[in-house]
């Protein structure tokens, strides 16, 4: 069974699953500068690939975290008011009110699909850069998809920590398919360290997960991304995972 997946732009995926419509990160704004407090300044450099206007219906949001823009800006914002559910971290859904749902690490809620059946969705843990990053960067969260009648789905949110990636295969590999955010950005008050994976570390995930199918998001759209999904795709065919790449 092939799960549709659908990358739109950045970290914004469309992920078909149960009969249910899923969005990670919904980042529609058009191109422009997002200046940060603390006086970093966010570039966005092309528009989403599907506008707001033509996306349809979405029932569950599945926000790694709302603390930057290149995850959640302003047209992303605006569209939680309007979806049934997002589902984000605790110190995310306090932020941001609404109908947003605070899920801790490992902690899963049941989702009703319009066939009666159930979708497990997972809160996989996940880190924002190198240990002891957390009061820079924040609290970020992944998610895993799953129901006995379908394939597991692992969304990584914006992780960098290959280690996290170990303890989310040793409870759910082989994993159908993984949504793996990469684009390596970095921070120079991080001694320039990863902030997500970076391709190399993808292809790594990739293997440890054991994904039948990687669709790399989050490595486009972005003037702070060092890699594209170019160098995704050159780290995939050295390490011999070519053919588990999703067509893009």
């Amino acid at each position: 069974m092939q799960i549709p997946v659908q990358v739109l732009g950045g970290p914004t995926v469309l992920v078909e699953y149960g009969g249910l419509r899923f969005l990670t990160d919904p980042t529609f704004d058009g191109p422009g500068d997002y200046p940060a407090p603390s006086g970093r300044v966010l570039t966005k450099t092309a528009p989403p690939r599907v506008p707001l206007a033509a996306l349809g219906p979405v029932d569950v949001v599945l926000l790694s975290h709302d603390q930057h823009a290149d995850n959640l800006d302003h047209s992303g914002r605006a569209l939680l008011a309007d979806v049934p559910r997002t589902l984000t971290t605790p110190a995310a859904a306090e932020r941001l009110g609404g109908t947003t749902e605070g899920l801790t690490p490992w902690q899963s809620v049941d989702l009703t699909r319009p066939d009666g059946g159930t979708v497990t969705v997972t809160a996989a843990p996940a880190l924002h850069g190198p240990e002891g990053s957390e009061p820079i960067v924040g609290e970020v969260t992944g998610f895993l998809l799953s129901a006995p009648d379908l394939p597991t789905v692992y969304v990584s949110g914006d992780n960098a920590s290959l280690d996290l990636v170990k303890e989310i295969a040793a409870r759910y590999a082989p994993v159908d398919t993984a949504v793996l955010f990469a684009g390596a950005p970095r921070m120079p008050v991080l001694d320039d360290a990863l902030l997500v994976l970076d391709g190399a570390g993808t292809a790594t995930a990739a293997r440890l997960l054991e994904a039948r199918r990687v669709v790399p998001a989050h490595c486009d759209s972005w003037a702070h991304f060092t890699e594209t999904r170019e160098h995704v795709v050159r780290a995939f065919e050295e390490a011999g995972l070519a053919d588990r790449l999703a067509q893009d």
